[in-house]
């Protein structure tokens, strides 16, 4: 497992991997999490038969694991749009409950499906 970007905002850190199983598996250690980042830690990776997977980590908001979140998407979907070259993604969210996501870049914001 290589560590390939990290990018911060106000509310999240991204940790981009270089392996989809490494997601998958990892091991959070939620007092290590806790020092990253005062509110939410996201890492993703390309994803094998989706465009990439994602965990999103908040011990500090009282959220260990989120399961599926949209919000993380704010911070993913730009990424992977400049990472990827495409503006419509299916992506994974590998948490233990996993959510499966249809996004598309609108430039000033998401579309998730479903919304008007």
């Amino acid at each position: 497992m290589i560590r390939l970007k990290c990018l911060k905002t106000d509310f999240f850190i991204l940790i981009v991997f270089d392996s989809e199983d490494y997601i998958r598996t990892v091991q959070p250690n939620f007092e290590l999490i806790k020092q990253i980042h005062p509110h939410a830690v996201i890492i993703s990776a390309k994803g094998k038969e989706v465009d990439f997977v994602s965990r999103m980590f908040a011990p500090n908001e009282g959220i260990n694991e989120d399961p599926v979140t949209g919000s993380a998407h704010t911070v993913l979907i730009p990424y992977w749009t400049e990472k990827l070259g495409k503006n419509n993604f299916h992506a994974y969210q590998v948490s233990k409950r996993m959510g499966e996501l249809f996004c598309e870049n609108l430039g000033e914001g998401l579309k998730f499906p479903g919304e008007l």
